[in-house]
């Protein structure tokens, strides 16, 4: 089973190669200014995120005009669209666009919206060398409000040299509030793009892989443990987004490595 692949960054749609989980899926979709996209969530609710450009969005009789502007990733808080089952939809691109569509299954019957950048919530996590940035845009514990039936869906940007997700954590048990079952992607961007990080990913079938993280990678993790590291003089982006049966988060941490959570308290104590 493959955990880890390159997405193609081509004009139009580029679909996943091989996808290890059941509940979710991702598609990139580029557009030069101009050009349309016309497809169907049939089944599954869909959270298109803009990564950069700005585009107008047709959603059954929703219209959403211009949505969008931030440069790239690394540019600014991000716009999204959220999709439900069941919908047409036509993406035109006012601007050179490129959209991250994570998708998953819903039974969810509710009417389209846009996430502005002012929903979206920022913070940091970790301390000192594993201090990293964040984005909520569709969670439930930030926008509490917004519907969605599974998806779970957010930024994470590391530093130069800080690692990410640290100590590694897994989801995959329903035991609240200890755990919550759900699978997650990470679909990465590299600031400058020519640069790299590692990706580790361990989990109980004995399965320990260490994959180059670059432009349009991505991790797809059913269940086990998962960690990230920047290489010095890049930051890494990831959007990570999750499915399960509830949206309620809740990770276990790898026992061996859970301690160094217990040191932030002190590490920002100390400005680190």
């Amino acid at each position: 089973m493959k955990y880890f692949a390159s997405v193609e960054n081509h004009s139009g749609l580029n679909r996943l190669p091989c996808n290890p989980c059941k509940l979710l899926d991702f598609a990139l979709l580029n557009l030069a200014p101009g050009d349309g996209y016309s497809g169907e969530t049939g089944d599954r609710e869909v959270l298109a995120v803009i990564l950069g450009g700005k585009a107008t969005f047709e959603v059954n009789d929703r219209r959403f005009e211009k949505v969008g502007g931030r440069p790239n990733v690394f540019g600014g808080k991000p716009h999204a669209v959220y999709m439900p089952a069941g919908a047409r939809y036509t993406i035109i691109a006012e601007t050179a666009v490129s959209l991250a569509l994570p998708s998953a299954p819903s039974d969810l019957d509710v009417a389209p919206y846009v996430i502005g950048p002012e929903r979206v919530a920022n913070g940091v996590w970790g301390a000192a060398n594993f201090k990293r940035y964040f984005h909520q845009i569709l969670t439930l514990a930030a926008q509490p409000d917004l519907p969605a039936r599974r998806l779970i869906v957010g930024e994470t940007f590391t530093p130069s040299g800080n690692w990410s997700t640290f100590p590694p954590h897994k989801h995959e048990v329903d035991d609240l509030p200890r755990e919550a079952a759900h699978e997650e992607d990470y679909f990465f961007k590299i600031n400058p793009p020519d640069g790299f990080g590692i990706c580790r990913y361990y989990n109980r079938e004995g399965v320990e892989e260490n994959f180059t993280v670059r432009d349009n990678t991505i991790l797809m993790a059913p269940h086990g443990y998962h960690t990230v590291v920047s290489a010095p003089g890049y930051m890494t982006y990831y959007l990570w987004f999750l499915a399960g049966e509830q949206r309620v988060q809740a990770t276990a941490d790898d026992p061996a490595l859970a301690w160094v959570s217990r040191t932030v308290p002190m590490l920002k104590e100390l400005g680190a």
